[in-house]
């Protein structure tokens, strides 16, 4: 698995898509806005049990 098909090569095929690089390039975007969803929650439980 960690070496390319020589298939792949033959049929001149682009290498295929990391899902994990798909994921990496929005994490910027979704960690801030998953932190400030959170922190919100936890002050809403914390004035609602004071």
């Amino acid at each position: 698995m960690s070496t390319p098909s020589t298939q792949a090569k033959a049929q001149g095929q682009a290498h295929e898509v990391d899902p994990v690089e798909a994921v990496v390039s929005a994490m910027p975007l979704v960690l801030p806005i998953a932190g400030a969803v959170l922190m919100f929650l936890l002050a809403f439980i914390a004035v609602s049990m004071a």
